[in-house]
This record gives structure tokens, C-alpha cells and sequence, in this order.
């Protein structure tokens, strides 16, 4: 009777939600207690009242814990994701955690934290993109020029407009230039004019500080509407016992490359240690040398594609070399389009490059987890209208702005539409490429659950990289229930690992799932990624 007291003692000074996980964790005692030992042998070792002690103590802790808010699957971390937090020196409070499934949260953990997102911000990028252009939305680049076309010559200048066009490249280049050919066109008697006035500034690159110490690196390009081929080179080093060969591409109009490397023994696939950046050195005559230093081991093979010449140069010679290679001549020079307000002579279009359709750029943002295509989508949303014939065209605006602060404007617009707090998120360049950019676990979570409710999802989704079979998370968790059942986006700096996505759990009910970590051991030796990884794992193996 001592029992029954002291549980209705600790039942009536209870609210009513404790009280319930105090009689449901009686229950689990008994039902425990009856799996490991029949009713004889527990009434015959007087186990009963011991039972039912333990029992009490136990419920009591239980119902106070669940007061807490410790017990239930939305307050502490899962142990394997709090152990590899600890094992690697990372205080739990430097993880921001929340998982959903429908209108339950199963987990939420510093969910409201503003933080910095790392290459997970691409997804509201690519959501607004989605719903603000649709998946018919095409970038486009093209040749136009006032002038005139007379016996093969056209009189005036060419002009090539940029349109955000993620996928104007070297061989998109040398296709418009054969479609004036085959115009008739060979000779061109004005200069050639450069067009990037679709974003304000028109050369958002200019004046930048490098955001860390690998600016000539392609993850670092920081496009314009203009980006041709995203201004990089690639430079093939191949070596014998006694020579080296070199290659460049695409061809540059007197531009060469040149090698002032040692040959010496050693291991290629410790190349990085004697190898150094490339100098890049301007003759008085104009051509270019791009100049190889440094050590090289024999029997080796090394490619690159680097960022090392000023965009008008790089622009000019990539037209110079193709139009040259078609049979063209051009007499004038390249120089920057005019940014004075006022009317603009009419021109009439020439050729024309479209882009791929958006699905499938996101596709390259995403699973590749491209900085650059996402930081020019972003400048878009705040400069292009979808167009059903053309697939874009130029938002009629009164006069210059600032493009940025336009994307910015259409982010916070869609989160309003969709009735997601945007209290403490900051935008940068929409890519995560960046030390100011900030969003909470909870505020990217609702992303994502508006992501699955609209028209465009099954398009959002398939840009996803699928767990341990393609994009950034190919090589994890492939022993895992989560593998090839779940779309991850992976985010990584110096001090930031994060993820956010969809998981199935055990029963192939679909949660969001985001996480993201903020401390300097975030990503030393995958310590960060670990407890990420566990997380996942956690709720593609969960009932919850």
C-alpha cells in the first residue's frame, strides 16, 4: 500500500501531461518486467514490491525529464550524434538541428539560431528561381549591332549583350559566330562591344577582397552577365623522363603558355608541393605569356582550370581566336558597353545562344554544388522576367539598380508569400560562398517544406544530390538506411558543415532534415560531417 500512497502523492501534484508519462512508464516497467520473469517467480522472490519501486523511481524521473522537455523526440540530440559531437571537442551548442515530418517536429535543436548555412543556402536560391521564373526560364546571350551589312562587311560595331547564361561557353561562342557567317558576314569594321548591363554594377567582381587565398580557382569565380566561358583556362602539364608537354584551352588570340618547371623525381600525386600558381606577364607588344614555375615530378600528368586574365582581354582574344578560325576579320577593338541612362540606339539581333532550361542547371548548382552558376541565378532574380518565346528578357526597370539588393527584395518577398519569418536572415550572393550569409535550421526547414508543396517540387527535388550515389554526397553513407532513400544538400567551409534535405525514415514517410555546425573543428578531418552523417541516419532508421 506504501506504493499506491507515493504514486497518487506524485500523480495529484502533477499537470495532467506529466502524470501520463508517469502511468505509460509503469507500464514499460511491467511489460519489461514480465518479458524477463514469469508471475510465480517474481511473487516467490518477493520481487514485486521491488519491482514496483523501481517502477515508481523510475516514472517519477521519467515524468520530471518529460516536464523538462528532455523526453520527447523533439528536445535532446540523438546519442550517436552527441557522442561524435563530443569525441571531436564540438560543443553541442555549436549545432543547430531540426527534423519534421508533416506538422510534427521530431527533433529541434537550437532550430532557431540564425547561422551560417555554408553551400545549403543554394536551395532557397534555387526555390525562388523556381517559382519566380518556372522551369521553361532560359538565360540567353546575343550578337547584335545597329550598323549595316554590305558586300560581306558589317559597317558599325558588334555588340554581344550577356543575359546571365550560365552556359555560354567557348563552343556557345564559336556557334553565333559561325550563324554571322553564315549571314554572309566576314569582316567586321567597328569594335566590339561588351555588354554586361543587365546587373548593377554591371563587373560585381571589381574591388572585391579574394574571399580566401585561391581566387584563381574556379569555385572562387564571381560572375557578371557576361560570363564567358567563366573566364578559365585549362592548362594540361604532361611530362616524360626529360620533357615536358603543354596545352592550353581554349585558344587565346596571342596567348601562350609557357614553362620555367624543373624536372625532377617524385611523387605525382604529391604534385602540390612544388607546384605554383602560374604567373600571368602582359609584353609590350600585347601578347600574353602564362608562365608555369616551380618543380615537376617525370611521368607525370597535371590539369587545371584556373581564372588568370582580366575579362575584356580573356573576352577579345577567345572572339578574336574563333572568328579568325572561321574566316572572319574584325579591324576595330574591344571595349565595355556604355552605362549612361538615356535611349539607346536600336539594334537588330544577329545570332543568338539560349541556355538550358532551369531544372537542369539546378541540377549543376546543386548536386555539384556550383558557386558560381548559383551567385548568377541569384543576380537574376533581380534582373530577369520569364519570357514564353524567348525564355527571358530584361526587367523593365526605371533606371539603374543595384542587382543584388533586387535579389535580396525577391528572396524576402517569396518567404512573405510563403509565411516564413525571415528575422535574422542575411543574403550576400544567395551561393553560402560567404562569411555574412545567415539562416536558421528552423527558417530552412520551412523552405523546404514549401519546396514539397509546390507545383515545381519533383523539379527541386531531382537537383538534390541522392545519398551515397551522386553529386556531394556520393561517397557517404552507403552502409547506411539512409543510402539512395534520401536528397541531401551539403554545405562546407572552413568553420561550417551543414546539411539540409529529405530523409524516408523507417517506415518511407518523408522528413525534412537540416543541421548545421558552426565552430572552428567543424570541418577538420570530417569531424563536423560525422555527426551530420549520424543524424541522417538517425531518421532513415527511426520510427519516431
Amino acid at each position: 500500500m506504501t506504493f499506491f500512497r507515493c504514486a497518487y502523492t506524485i500523480l495529484s501534484s502533477m499537470p495532467a501531461r506529466q502524470a501520463l508519462y508517469f502511468i505509460l512508464g509503469i507500464f514499460r516497467v511491467a511489460i519489461f518486467s514480465a518479458a524477463m520473469f514469469s508471475a510465480s517467480t517474481m511473487i516467490e522472490n518477493c520481487m514485486l514490491p521491488r519491482l514496483f519501486t523501481l517502477a515508481l523511481l523510475a516514472c517519477a524521473s521519467s515524468a520530471s525529464s518529460a516536464a523538462a522537455g528532455w523526453s520527447e523526440p523533439a528536445a535532446g540530440l540523438p546519442p550517436a550524434v552527441a557522442d561524435l559531437l563530443r569525441a571531436s571537442n564540438i560543443p553541442q551548442q555549436a549545432l543547430g538541428a531540426i527534423v519534421l515530418r508533416g506538422d510534427s517536429t521530431l527533433l529541434s535543436h537550437g532550430a532557431a539560431t540564425s547561422m551560417q548555412p555554408a553551400s545549403t543556402m543554394k536551395l532557397l536560391t534555387s526555390m525562388v528561381a523556381l517559382e519566380q521564373f518556372g522551369p521553361a526560364f532560359r538565360a540567353r546571350t546575343e550578337l547584335r549591332s545597329s550598323a549595316e551589312q554590305v558586300d560581306g562587311v558589317l559597317t558599325g560595331d558588334l555588340i554581344l549583350r550577356g543575359g546571365a547564361d550560365p552556359d555560354f561557353d567557348a563552343d556557345a561562342l564559336k556557334r553565333m559566330l559561325q550563324g554571322l557567317r553564315n549571314q554572309g558576314i566576314s569582316q567586321i569594321r567597328g569594335d566590339l562591344i561588351l555588354d554586361r548591363g543587365l546587373f548593377q554594377p554591371a563587373r560585381p567582381d571589381l574591388g572585391l577582397a579574394p574571399f580566401d587565398e585561391s581566387p584563381e580557382l574556379r569555385y572562387n569565380v564571381i560572375p557578371d552577365a557576361l560570363l564567358l566561358n567563366t573566364n578559365l583556362v585549362q592548362i594540361d602539364v604532361r611530362s616524360t623522363i626529360g620533357k615536358i608537354h603543354l596545352n592550353l584551352m581554349p585558344q587565346l588570340d596571342n596567348v601562350t603558355l609557357v614553362s620555367d618547371l624543373t624536372l625532377q623525381s617524385g611523387n605525382c600525386a604529391r604534385l602540390a608541393d612544388g607546384w605554383n600558381m602560374p604567373d600571368t606577364l602582359r609584353g609590350d607588344d600585347g601578347r600574353i605569356r602564362i608562365v608555369l614555375r616551380g618543380s615537376f615530378p617525370h611521368n607525370c600528368i597535371k590539369s587545371a582550370s584556373l581564372n588568370l586574365l582580366d575579362r575584356n582581354d580573356y573576352a577579345d582574344r577567345l572572339f578574336r581566336a574563333n572568328w579568325r578560325s572561321l574566316g572572319g576579320s574584325i579591324k576595330g577593338t574591344v571595349r565595355e558597353a556604355s552605362q549612361l541612362a538615356g535611349a539607346q540606339p536600336a539594334t537588330r539581333l544577329l545570332a543568338e545562344h539560349v541556355s538550358r532550361a532551369l531544372p537542369e542547371v539546378l541540377r549543376d548548382i546543386n548536386k555539384s554544388s556550383d558557386n558560381t552558376l548559383a551567385r548568377l541565378l541569384y543576380l537574376s532574380l533581380g534582373s530577369l522576367n520569364t519570357d514564353a518565346v524567348l525564355g527571358s528578357r530584361p526587367l523593365s526597370l526605371a533606371g539603374p539598380e543595384n542587382t543584388a539588393q533586387r535579389a535580396d527584395l525577391a528572396v524576402r518577398r517569396w518567404l512573405q508569400r510563403h509565411a516564413i519569418d525571415a528575422a535574422g536572415l542575411v543574403l550576400e550572393n544567395g551561393s553560402g560562398l560567404s562569411r555574412l550569409e545567415r539562416i536558421s535550421p528552423a527558417q530552412m526547414a520551412a523552405v523546404l517544406q514549401a519546396a514539397s508543396a509546390s507545383p515545381w517540387a519533383p523539379e527541386f527535388l531531382s537537383s538534390l544530390p541522392i545519398v551515397a550515389l551522386d553529386g556531394t554526397m556520393r561517397n557517404r553513407l552507403g552502409a547506411s538506411a539512409a543510402a539512395y532513400r534520401a536528397r541531401i544538400k551539403t554545405g562546407t567551409l572552413k568553420n561550417v558543415t551543414a546539411i539540409a534535405g529529405y530523409v524516408q525514415d523507417a517506415q518511407g514517410r518523408q522528413c525534412v532534415v537540416v543541421a548545421m555546425i558552426n565552430h572552428d573543428l567543424a570541418s577538420q578531418r570530417g569531424n563536423g560531417r560525422a555527426a551530420l552523417d549520424a543524424l541522417i541516419d538517425w531518421v532513415a532508421s527511426s520510427n519516431l
